[in-house]
């Protein structure tokens, strides 16, 4: 994905928009033949308004069909449409006329709208109905920074809010975290573990952002695990919950997947030391009489024949996470899975879905 500043500074004669002649002097059309020959895809960025943020031509509600039609003829495979200098009545046209335009097009073009965050990313300015009709993933928040605090600030404000934000994701709309920042500067080992969990469970479009020339071997090992990537791309598109916050400074999330298995995301935000956490998935509300075989995502062990009842406990790292893959090996009678839904006043309750 091409980020902001990737234009020149004025549009043609014709009013499209022009690469910046020094940085692409083949233009996007040869890079993204270059790319799609490597077997990727290429995205491109654009903005809602008269400049981009950081100041270049804008998308102006005038020229919507224009430039969806040029990034389809450039062979874009997707579009971020940022919302600098533009109006709430801008936005509100102008988002649903790009999906349109792009539609259009008849090249398959993912939509990505920075709309809800412009809006404060909440109900009742923010729609997630609309929003889910109109876009394919939407920036909610602040744009991350590298940093902990930041992964930190952005994890609060989602699970601070999942009872609004958690129904609006699902295959082909999805609530956008921001990207990843593992393999840069401002994240620990146990960090980068524990974003890149916590974005998984988040059901979060995984987008890195390094520079690959340079990037750690332990970095690419987070990034490139295998389960990690099955689990955040999981068919059945639920994005997960936090079920559990312990004055230990422990907690608990609990994404549900597809055949019935599950994710389990046991996250420490203290700072001094390991810490062992005991539980039960029957504290975890799973259900009686079940029993599973657990995969720990990270370093692949297996636990065989984990009963619903049966006690465990694993040990946290500090701003660590612990991650295990849970496949059911015996089900009940009535086969359920479960999501902890938080009631007003009764803790939690099990759903069956």
């Amino acid at each position: 994905n091409i980020d902001d500043c990737w234009s020149a500074k004025k549009r043609d004669a014709a009013g499209r928009l022009v690469p910046d002649p020094e940085r692409f002097p083949s233009g996007i059309r040869a890079l993204a033949d270059y790319v799609h020959a490597k077997g990727l895809k290429l995205g491109i960025y654009g903005d809602l308004g008269n400049f981009t943020c950081g100041g270049y031509p804008g998308t102006t509600l005038d020229y919507v069909k224009l430039d969806a039609q040029t990034f389809a003829d450039w062979g874009v495979d997707m579009l971020k449409l940022d919302g600098c200098y533009s109006s709430e009545e801008e936005q509100a046209k102008g988002y649903p006329e790009m999906a349109r335009a792009l539609n259009a097009t008849g090249r398959p073009i993912v939509y990505s709208c920075s709309w809800p965050a412009y809006q404060g990313g909440l109900p009742p300015k923010v729609n997630y109905t609309t929003l889910a009709e109109v876009c394919n993933l939407w920036r909610n928040y602040d744009d991350i920074q590298d940093s902990w605090d930041s992964v930190l600030s952005i994890l609060d404000w989602f699970f601070t809010n999942q009872d609004v934000l958690q129904p609006a994701a699902g295959p082909g709309h999805w609530n956008d975290p921001d990207m990843l920042i593992i393999g840069n500067f401002g994240l620990s080992y146990e960090q980068s573990r524990s974003q890149m969990a916590l974005w998984t469970v988040m059901a979060a479009p995984l987008l890195m952002s390094t520079d690959l020339r340079t990037i750690s071997p332990s970095a690419k090992e987070i990034l490139q695990n295998r389960l990690m990537i099955q689990i955040n791309q999981d068919p059945l598109g639920i994005q997960g919950r936090r079920i559990v916050k312990e004055k230990s400074l422990i907690e608990v999330f609990l994404r549900p997947l597809s055949q019935a298995a599950s994710a389990l995301v046991f996250f420490s935000r203290r700072t001094d030391m390991p810490f062992l956490y005991t539980t039960s998935l029957a504290k975890l509300h799973f259900p009686e009489n079940a029993v599973y075989e657990v995969q720990d995502v990270y370093s692949g062990k297996i636990i065989s024949g984990l009963k619903t009842g049966d006690n465990f406990s694993v040990i946290i790292n500090p701003s660590g996470v612990v991650m295990w893959y849970l496949r059911p090996t015996a089900l009940p009678v009535q086969p359920w899975h479960v999501v902890g839904k938080q009631a007003h006043g009764e803790g939690l309750r099990p759903i069956l879905l």
